[in-house]
């Protein structure tokens, strides 16, 4: 059986590369791609703490699948989202976002 501290420090390294990746890019793609990571290292954090604190109980793992089911709505809404900005400006990157303030 694998340690939980193994997907703790595994969530830990998704966490931290999704927000290196939401900062230092300027693709919406891309932004969208980390802030799944996040949302991945959560739910990682969600089984292994369930596995740690109450290993009989499946609590965490139905939080885990609700959160896996609402990233999926958030990510089809963002991906509605970011194809409009396209449309509508023929770019993909955050800086044409800022001309929707005229």
């Amino acid at each position: 059986m694998i340690p939980v501290q193994y997907f703790l420090v595994l969530s830990a390294l998704l966490f931290f590369i999704g927000v290196y990746g939401f900062i230092s890019r300027r693709n919406l793609i891309a932004m969208l791609i980390s802030i799944e990571l996040v949302l991945n290292a959560v739910d990682i954090n969600f089984a292994a703490i369930n596995r740690l604190l109450f290993p009989g109980l499946n609590e965490g793992f139905f939080m885990t699948l609700f959160s896996i089911g609402v990233s999926a709505a958030e990510s089809a809404v963002a991906i509605a989202i970011i194809l409009n900005v396209y449309r509508n400006f023929k770019s993909d990157t955050v800086d044409s976002i800022t001309n929707l303030k005229r």
